[in-house]
């Protein structure tokens, strides 16, 4: 099968296409034929080795397709069915051996490029506005990167639940997509400095929590925007990461708090993985939540995605079809 490998550490130019054989699936696993792959900055994480790996590797962390094949001690899964999973490393593939309970069924509604779409990014919105800070209506959230894919669905779930949303983008494109989703207030931040902004926006008040998957450069100027006891939630790095602080700064800023959450913590028991993506793909398909599939390329085309990714050049979602 054609297949996307990291043969060592770098730059998006190490992503090689390359034949290897078909996965069989041990006795816990599902055989996945896949049909979209999601593209997600944590495939550069671990392609650049801040995420360990054992070279070489398969790139990639969700996809959805059919089960081709299922392993001997697998129940509940059959041949033909439709399956979507996020979390297991090597999706930049034509077929995947994951562990079953990893899969999750996609309703007829949901076409297999939206649920390649929805897992990683859908999840990781629910978390952050259900479970790291539990959104409340009146309350005001600053998201940064809101014209991606996890800032648009955090965008319409956060004013779902009625808060205020204030959100940065980096060209007016952006801006309109992040308004058309629902934020209230937009910052362009290659022409606005965002913490003036979003300071003259609140009164001088601030936030009471900031959403940010963007790391190093908006770090120091998020800890200025938050209310006493306000909430950080660092969910991401994509202009590299937060260097070391002492954490009597976060007292000084009010006794605030920080924390770096990932999905990978809040799907970890089944019953926790099915709520979550049974929520998010009834948003989907009820016409609750807008899923925008920014880009899709070919798997040999996986390299220029990710150079896509890093530079900043895309909204929504990116997607990998074999």
């Amino acid at each position: 099968m054609k297949a996307i490998q990291v043969p060592r550490h770098g730059g998006a130019e190490v992503l090689t296409l390359v034949d290897v054989p078909l996965p069989q699936p041990k006795g816990n696993e599902l055989l996945v034929k896949i049909s979209a792959i999601g593209v997600n900055f944590i495939d550069v994480y671990f392609r650049e080795g801040r995420y360990p790996a054992a070279l070489p590797f398969i790139d990639g962390q969700e996809a959805a397709g059919t089960v081709h094949a299922v392993g001997g001690d697998v129940k509940g899964w059959k041949a033909g069915d439709r399956v979507g999973y996020t979390g297991v490393l090597g999706a930049y593939a034509e077929y995947a051996a994951i562990p079953a309970d990893r899969g999750v069924r996609l309703p007829k509604e949901i076409s297999d490029q939206q649920g390649a779409a929805a897992l990683l990014q859908g999840m990781t919105a629910h978390y952050l506005v259900r479970s790291t800070y539990p959104l409340k209506k009146g309350e005001i959230a600053l998201i940064h990167a809101a014209a991606g894919g996890v800032g648009l669905l955090l965008v319409q779930m956060a004013k779902q639940i009625g808060a205020r949303v204030i959100a940065t983008v980096g060209t007016d494109e952006k801006a309109k997509l992040a308004r058309e989703a629902g934020a209230d207030d937009v910052i362009v931040y290659t022409r606005q400095d965002f913490e003036a902004e979003t300071k003259r926006l609140t009164d001088g008040k601030g936030v009471h929590v900031i959403y940010d998957g963007v790391g190093k450069t908006t770090f120091d100027k998020d800890l200025n925007l938050l209310r006493p006891r306000g909430y950080l939630a660092l969910f991401g790095a994509s202009s590299g990461a937060v260097p070391p602080f002492d954490p009597i700064l976060l007292s000084q800023k009010g006794s605030i708090f920080l924390t770096r959450p990932t999905l990978v913590h809040h799907m970890a028991t089944r019953e926790e993985l099915e709520q979550r993506s049974r929520e998010v793909f009834e948003q989907i398909a009820g016409g609750k939540r807008k899923l925008r599939i920014g880009h899709v390329y070919k798997l040999s085309e996986a390299a220029q995605a990710h150079r896509d990714l890093e530079g900043r050049k895309t909204t929504g979602k990116l997607l990998l079809v074999p």
